[in-house]
Formats: C-alpha cells, structure tokens, sequence
C-alpha cells in the first residue's frame, strides 16, 4: 500500500483548524485513534473521546492569536509547535500527529508548557469538556 501525500494531510491539518468543520474532524479520526494529553494520566481511546478532546482544545486554544510556528516530519507523522495567548498567558506547545495508511488521524499527542500554561489549559479544557457533555458529537 502507498503511503498518503503528507504535504496534502499537513495542509488538510491547516485548514481544519483555519475553518474546518466538527463533521470533517470526525471522519477524518480512525475508529481506533488514541489521544495523549499533557494533564491526563491515560491515553484516551477511541474516536468519540478523541472528537471530544481536540474539539475542546479547538474551543480553548484556538482563534485569533493560534499560530503554528515550527514543523517536523517523520513517515507518517508530523510535529507542529504552537503558540498562542490565553487569559494573558503564552501558551507554547507541540501537536504529535500520526496518520494511518489511508491518511486519517489514529494518534495525537499534546505537550503543553510552561507550568502556568498546563494548569490553564487542565481547568480550561476540564470546563470544555463537561460543557459538551458526555456522549455528545458535533
């Protein structure tokens, strides 16, 4: 099997966090993928639960001042650095993706710092979390 375009999928990553949609996210993700977050303990896994958190960190990090500014790549994976100001903090952190085969999400791995950042990011994405509610897609 060919490996998928990885410029096309980095580019795809752009734009969904630009203006995509919560729909493209979700089928975009394998049925398997594993989330890792730097303030929970266990990896989270499964497409629901991974919607959940990347949804919720679109909501708590992004907008306006969301700017990726370095990438790395490996086969089928990419590392992009970010940072952003929330709450008068500078947030600076990596996004670890890893694409399958056929080109969707299976792992995201976040790393956050520094430690003023990580403890705004827990409370923050703790608050996002229960406003989606369990179970809840979209």
């Amino acid at each position: 099997m060919s490996k998928p375009d990885l410029n096309a999928l980095i580019a795809r990553w752009h734009a969904h966090v630009a203006h995509g949609s919560p729909q493209e996210l979700w089928d975009w993700l394998h049925p398997d993928a594993v989330f890792e977050s730097p303030v929970v303990h266990t990896p989270q896994r499964g497409r629901e639960i991974v919607f959940k958190y990347l949804s919720s960190a679109g909501e708590v990090l992004g907008g306006a001042g969301f700017t990726y500014v370095g990438e790395w790549r490996g086969d089928n994976s990419v590392i992009l650095e970010f940072t952003n100001t929330v709450q008068g903090i500078v947030v600076n952190g990596i996004d670890m993706i890893r694409f399958d085969d056929e080109g969707r999400i299976i792992h995201f791995k976040v790393m956050v710092r520094p430690l003023k950042a990580i403890n705004l990011m827990h409370r923050m994405m703790g608050e996002e979390l229960a406003r989606q509610g369990a179970g809840k897609r979209g």
